[in-house]
């Protein structure tokens, strides 16, 4: 599926004619990243960013502006002058889902999408604690509920919507403790603040490879293999018929800035990004899938998952409005 999704907008580039292209900004670009440092999105920006820099001859500067579950730096983004020189990045999920939640008037189609990776959940608890694998997990919940502290990186974060994935499919009661950030959330876990974190394969890959974190199992109907631990069984295992679409991050360019920049980012997008070793590397080590897609077939990509987040947050009485009347149907 990805390598079909991609190849349909590198057909599209192609046909793009070269003067459009040629954008070469005059200035460092300031790139936000609407999360705390060291999370899920800023470390795959930063990969993503140092690679399109060697293409366009300047710095592009990562701005570290979390709140409000990514909507505070997504806003400052939006807006900013639409000259190209003010991008955002994250999950596209997230990015779908402000609007239904009443944070920030924006949807998906208000921007370009150029996505990188696509990212899994994992169930990872403090290795202090006695569950062994996803099924006592979820036993101790039921048994014990709203008792066993999770941590996420807020409302409309990776792991907030793991949870609900998870609520839904067994009726489990947790309490939600929120950070700024999947890496904060992570670390209070390792700390003991929080018994357990739903954040993603890329944020806990470290704290697992330590030792730090006992991974339990993808919030998936796939398993992970992640470099220096082995393999991370589905959920799907305990669950039978439980599975997620697919989380994809990247960078947004806001519509409304000149289109050579947009056109020169597609080119970049299809002619480094695609093929980067840096980033296929990042992917493998962390437990992402490597999945550079632009363009329409990006919009396409994500749509799934921002309506399974939106609907999810929706059933949990989290949103302002209901999803289908800002342009996201039931899925």
């Amino acid at each position: 599926m990805h390598k079909r999704v991609f190849l349909s907008a590198l057909a599209l580039t192609a046909c793009l004619p070269a003067a459009a292209q040629n954008w070469k900004p005059a200035r460092p670009i300031n790139l936000i990243v609407p999360w705390a440092a060291g999370g899920s999105t800023d470390q795959v920006t930063r990969v993503a960013a140092a690679e399109m820099e060697k293409q366009l001859g300047q710095t592009i500067v990562i701005v570290n502006q979390p709140g409000a579950s990514g909507a505070i730096g997504t806003k400052s983004a939006l807006d900013a002058a639409k000259d190209g020189y003010t991008w955002t990045a994250g999950a596209a999920q997230d990015l779908g889902a402000y609007q239904a939640l009443g944070s920030l008037n924006t949807s998906i189609k208000d921007w370009h999408l150029f996505l990188s990776v696509a990212n899994i959940q994992v169930i990872g608890v403090n290795p202090a604690k006695p569950w062994q694998n996803a099924k006592q997990f979820i036993d101790d919940m039921k048994a014990h509920p709203g008792q066993v502290k999770v941590a996420t990186a807020g409302v409309t974060s990776a792991g907030h919507n793991a949870m609900d994935f998870i609520q839904r499919a067994t009726g489990v009661q947790y309490k939600e403790v929120s950070y700024d950030g999947g890496n904060p959330a992570v670390v209070a876990t390792v700390a003991g603040e929080a018994d357990a974190t739903t954040q993603l394969a890329v944020e806990q890959a470290d704290m697992i490879r330590g030792k730090r974190l006992r991974p339990l199992a993808t919030v998936s109907d796939k398993p992970i293999e992640l470099e220096g631990y082995g393999k991370i069984p589905p959920l799907s295992e305990t669950l039978p018929g439980f599975s997620a679409p697919p989380n994809y991050f990247g960078i947004f360019i806001p519509k409304g800035v000149p289109d050579d920049v947009v056109k020169t980012v597609e080119k970049i997008w299809a002619d480094t990004i695609a093929k980067s070793d840096a980033l296929k590397k990042y992917a493998t080590s962390r437990g992402a899938l490597f999945a550079p897609v632009a363009g329409e077939a990006a919009q396409k990509a994500v749509f799934p998952a921002i309506q399974a987040n939106a609907w999810n947050l929706h059933a949990a009485g989290k949103t302002k409005v209901a999803p289908d009347t800002v342009g996201i149907p039931k899925p």
